[in-house]
């Protein structure tokens, strides 16, 4: 308790050098001070050239080449023109022509430097204005003459669109700041003070600007967010897709090493006065079924979900493609089946995959063809089992995509073919419909029966 007491007593008060505690109000103020150092005097003429528009939009696509390359170039060409606009307000108010020209100049560079270093352009802006004020002829408007107010609002604008919203209300209190310190100290002999006007036009360009930059960058975010969304889901469903063809394969291959094991055991007894190493190979056999099966299932068990059970009815094959088409039928696909070749049983691992691949496609053909007919080719070749399902196009155009589903049906099923080394194909066929196109491998060792 005495060491936690010391601790607490050493240890600096919150606040300054002093030991005093901050005030909210002082900490507010401190972070507001930094926040405009960091935004307005920090790098405020760095370089930050205007980037070109792009041109993939649903106007400037349609143009040729050419016409797109001076397209990119069109927000330079507007702020330029704004530009030439201060600067002929400027040029026309001022009294000689030494002192118009001074004026058109101090109007026109202020709107241009903002294409290259938009901070600077502000400072430059305002810091243009006085000098303008003494040699404009038009004594009336204080303390903006017509090109400096013209000038000044397209900075602000401009230098808004490139910059963060809290930019956009520094400039603004900076301007205000400045328009009431030349009225209250040096408008006294003119007529008419312009810093109302001017802080009312700029604060509505600022204020429509920042919605647009805040609508602006919620829509990216939601982009970005629905980008994410998709590529987590299509993750999800590549690995939920692994994690039925990883349960399957554990089924099967635990299904024959099982036997592999049982037969071993009993093999000993079907034999008379077996020899001693006749017993201690079938020992070593089992030994090593039950070793490879008890490793099967502990790198494939990481993949089942707690609530996975092993089905209770064997896993389909080939021979029970008869009730799937039915099944197809039955969902309003006219479906017909094609069988060459001399029909011999596979092993199951094949038998499987092949059940699941004409499954997944004509469940492809339910979805993205509706009413068409679809046909089912098996060949039994030399060295391997043949595939191909063909649909036709729709009779009727599908207006928007099924929402079952996640798409991958075509990656699930290359999945597979890859996990057997087989090969597969797939694409759009000249009449409108779709095939796909498979051969699995059966080296001939492997083929039963």
């Amino acid at each position: 308790m005495t060491e936690t007491t010391q601790t607490q007593t050493m240890s600096p008060p919150p606040g300054g050098a002093g030991g005093k505690p901050r005030s909210p109000e002082y900490r507010l103020a401190a972070g507001a001070l930094r926040n405009l150092r960091q935004d307005m005097f920090h790098d405020a003429f760095a370089y930050r050239p205007l980037p070109r528009m792009r041109t993939d939009g649903r106007i400037t696509r349609r143009l040729s080449a050419r016409l797109r390359g001076y397209a990119a170039w069109t927000p330079h060409a507007v702020v330029a023109g704004f530009g030439v606009m201060a600067m002929g307000a400027g040029y026309t108010a001022a009294g000689g022509p030494v002192s118009a020209l001074l004026c058109g100049l101090l109007a026109l560079f202020p709107v241009l430097a903002t294409l290259v270093r938009p901070i600077g352009a502000f400072w430059f802006s305002l810091a243009a204005v006085p000098v303008v004020s003494v040699f404009d002829g038009a004594w009336g408007d204080w303390p903006w003459a017509p090109g400096s107010f013209l000038a000044h609002v397209t900075v602000l604008t401009v230098v808004a669109l490139r910059s963060r919203p809290r930019v956009a209300a520094w400039m603004w209190l900076l301007t205000a700041a400045y328009s009431l310190m030349a009225e209250t100290l040096f408008g006294g002999g003119y007529y008419s003070a312009n810093s109302f006007p001017l802080l009312f036009v700029s604060a509505l360009a600022l204020l429509i600007v920042t919605v647009r930059n805040i609508r602006r960058e919620a829509e990216q975010e939601v982009t970005a967010h629905q980008s994410e969304t998709a590529q987590e889901r299509s993750r999800r469903t590549l690995l939920e897709e692994r994690t039925t063809i990883a349960r399957e394969l554990h089924d099967v291959v635990a299904h024959h090493m099982s036997v592999v094991a049982i037969q071993a055991e009993a093999a000993p007894y079907r034999v008379e006065n077996p020899p001693p190493e006749l017993e201690q190979a079938f020992v070593t056999i089992r030994e090593n079924a039950v070793a490879a099966l008890t490793e099967l299932r502990r790198v494939l068990g990481v993949v089942r979900a707690e609530d996975y059970e092993a089905p209770e009815a064997p896993q389909p094959t080939l021979a029970d493609l008869d009730g799937l088409l039915a099944n197809v039928r039955d969902a309003g696909l006219s479906v017909d089946k094609t069988v060459t070749g001399a029909v011999r049983e596979l092993p199951q691992g094949v038998e499987l995959s092949a059940y699941r691949i004409v499954q997944e496609a004509l469940s492809n053909s339910l979805r993205h063809a509706p009413g068409a007919s679809a046909r089912v080719e098996i060949g039994y070749v030399l060295g391997g089992l043949g595939l191909r399902i063909v649909n036709g196009p729709a009779p009727v155009a599908v207006l928007e995509k099924s929402p079952h589903g996640a798409g991958h049906g075509i990656t699930g099923m290359r999945e597979r073919v890859t996990m057997l080394d087989g090969e597969m194909t797939t694409g759009v066929m000249d009449d409108g419909g779709y095939e796909v196109t498979v051969f699995l491998p059966v080296p001939s060792g492997e083929e039963s029966g």
